[in-house]
């Protein structure tokens, strides 16, 4: 099934690491990871991704931006971004993966999830919240 999650968002230091973090909690036998399509390559976290996420329990630690590259996603049995414009970018670099490639707010009526860089912390609050629970329920899914 799917035994490995690449999750994706633009920089690579906000939405998608606090997503792979959660997910790694809810789903602890699978393999799950984070790229950016327009990373901030060996950056750590955001600093308030960081804070934020560590006020609910999840730890961003250690965490390096990462770039997204058709040979990565070829290595995932499904992908997961935050908005339309992912799925675009990730299939015109690797189109052989865009059958694999969904959005995180998926089952939260294909909801996207907004990018909360240089934002306020309510934002930051309100985007964490987005992404706690869609990876709530694609634990559920995913048999977690």
């Amino acid at each position: 099934m799917f035994d490995s999650l690449l999750i994706i968002c633009t920089g690579n230091i906000c939405r998608s690491p606090t997503a792979e973090r959660i997910l790694r909690q809810l789903l602890p036998d699978k393999k799950i990871d984070s790229a950016g399509v327009k990373a901030l390559v060996g950056y750590p976290a955001d600093e308030t991704a960081l804070l934020t996420a560590q006020h609910y329990g999840v730890a961003l630690d250690g965490h390096k931006g990462r770039q997204f590259t058709k040979q990565l996603g070829r290595q995932y049995d499904l992908i997961l971004v935050m908005e339309k414009r992912h799925i675009e970018s990730v299939t015109r670099m690797a189109p052989e993966v865009r059958g694999k490639t969904l959005l995180l707010g998926h089952w939260l009526q294909q909801k996207e999830i907004p990018d909360p860089y240089l934002q306020s912390q309510e934002a930051f609050n309100f985007v964490y919240q987005l992404i706690d629970r869609a990876c709530q329920i694609w634990a559920i899914k995913l048999g977690g």
